[in-house]
């Protein structure tokens, strides 16, 4: 699969919406390629006291969730499609699930 296939599926799951006077979802969303060929997919939590989560953290939640933990390719993407490069605690979460996720492509700018 193609990082322009896991962008489009990213794409398909972001647009921010309030959940709550504390908290919003959905202004980053994110897809992992498992290395089972799946695709998981998860969108950011803000909340006004800073407990929130990224899209990458709910995308490998899903996924460990599914009983996989290894990760091929990962994209990220903000509501005007832009690419959002995972911050540095994303990436060291997904570096800890499987020792491989240290070789997974990551999308840090277009092309």
């Amino acid at each position: 699969m193609e990082l322009e296939e896991l962008i489009r599926l990213a794409m398909e799951k972001v647009g921010g919406r309030r959940l709550s006077d504390a908290a919003e979802a959905g202004s980053v969303a994110a897809a992992l390629l498992g290395a089972n060929g799946k695709v998981y997919c998860g969108v950011c939590i803000d909340t006004c006291c800073s407990m929130g989560f990224c899209a990458e953290h709910s995308a490998a939640a899903a996924m460990v969730t599914d009983g996989e933990s290894r990760i091929l390719k990962v994209a990220a993407v903000g509501e005007k499609g832009s690419v959002m490069p995972p911050c540095g605690r994303c990436r060291e979460f997904l570096s800890q699930l499987h020792p491989d996720n240290l070789d997974a492509v990551v999308l840090v700018a277009p092309g």
